[in-house]
C-alpha cells in the first residue's frame, strides 16, 4: 500500500472479478480515505462487500468507521459505489455525486438495464440515496484547512468527477484517464478528451490518484494524462481505420478487429468494450 503521510491520503486496492464465459476477468478499484483529525472522508467504496476491507483498515489505523462523514462517489458504476449502500448503513455518512450520475446510483436496477455488466447484482449491494449533488466547481470541506473542489469530467460517464484536494493539489481523477494497454471503458470518447485536456490544464498538481492505475507523482502525473489521452486517439484511429476497410461491420467483429489491433488480450468480446467502440462509430459519424 502507497501511503501519503503529508496529505494523509491512503489507497485501497479492492480486487474483484467480473464473471466470463471461460474464466473471470480479473479486475481491481481503488478507492481512497483522507485522513483530517475530526473526521474521514472516503471517496469511492469499491464493490459489494468491500466496506469489510475498509473498515477493517480504519480499525488498523486506530480510526473507527462511524467517523466516515462523507463518502463520495466518482461515477456511478458498479465497482465504484457497489459498497456504498452498506457503508452508508454502518455510519450514516453522506453521499455526494454528480446530478447526472444520480439516477444510476439511486436506482441500480436502472443501471443494469441501461448498462449491463456481466455479474452486475454480485458487483452492487443495492441502492443509496444521494445525500449531496454536487456540480462542477462546488466545494466539499473536509477540516484541517483542507478543501476538496469538485471538476466535472464527464466521458467515461455522464457524471463522471475528478476531486482536487486543496491546498495539497491532490487530484482524484476516478476513472477519467484511462491507462495505455487495459480495456477502453468510456461513453463518449470526445468528451472524454476534453475531460483530460481540462486537467492536463491545472498547473501544479503534485500527485494523481486514479481508479484504476498506481500513484503518479510530480512529472508522472502529466506524463500519465498524456498517456491516456493518446490511448483514446489510438482507439479512435483503428475504430475509424476499420469501419473503412469494413463498412457495415457488425459490432462483434468491429469489437474483435479493434480489439486485436490496440493490443487485448484474445477472449471472448467485453460488452463495456464494445460499448466504448461504439461510442467511437458515432463521434465519427457526427464529424
Amino acid at each position: 500500500m502507497t501511503h501519503s503521510p503529508a496529505m494523509n491520503i491512503e489507497p485501497l486496492r479492492i480486487p474483484f472479478s467480473i464473471p466470463a464465459p471461460s474464466a473471470p476477468l480479473a479486475r481491481f478499484v481503488f478507492a481512497y480515505i483522507i485522513f483530517t483529525p475530526r473526521s474521514l472522508t472516503l471517496i469511492d467504496a469499491g464493490v459489494a462487500g468491500s466496506e469489510q476491507q475498509i473498515f477493517s483498515h480504519l480499525q488498523q489505523s486506530g480510526r473507527r468507521p462511524e467517523e466516515i462523514s462523507s463518502l463520495i462517489l466518482t461515477h456511478a458504476h458498479p465497482d465504484h459505489i457497489g459498497a456504498a449502500k452498506a457503508i452508508r448503513e454502518a455510519t450514516g455518512c453522506t453521499i455526494a455525486a454528480h446530478g447526472a450520475d444520480q439516477a444510476w446510483i439511486e436506482d441500480t436496477d436502472r443501471q443494469n438495464r441501461e448498462r449491463p455488466v456481466p455479474g452486475f447484482d454480485q458487483l452492487v449491494g443495492g441502492p443509496v440515496a444521494v445525500g449531496r449533488v454536487v456540480e462542477d466547481g462546488d466545494t466539499l470541506e473536509l477540516g484541517d484547512g483542507r478543501i476538496l473542489e469538485v471538476i466535472h469530467t464527464p466521458g467515461h460517464s455522464p457524471g463522471s468527477i475528478s476531486l482536487l484536494l486543496l491546498p495539497d493539489m491532490a487530484l482524484f481523477s476516478g476513472d477519467a484517464i484511462p491507462v495505455p494497454g487495459d480495456i477502453p471503458i468510456y461513453d463518449d470518447p470526445v468528451a472524454s478528451l476534453k475531460s483530460i485536456e481540462r486537467l492536463m490544464s491545472i498547473d501544479g498538481i503534485t500527485s494523481l490518484f486514479s481508479s484504476w492505475d498506481e500513484l503518479k507523482e510530480g512529472e508522472e502525473v502529466y506524463w500519465a494524462m498524456d498517456d491516456g489521452y493518446a490511448r483514446i486517439q489510438e482507439v479512435h484511429d483503428v475504430v475509424k481505420g476499420v469501419l473503412a476497410d469494413h463498412p457495415g461491420i457488425d459490432p462483434a467483429e468491429l469489437t474483435g478487429m479493434v480489439g486485436r489491433e490496440i493490443g487485448l488480450p484474445a477472449g471472448p468480446e467485453n460488452p463495456l468494450v464494445t460499448r466504448s467502440l461504439l461510442a467511437h462509430v458515432r463521434a465519427l459519424q457526427k464529424a
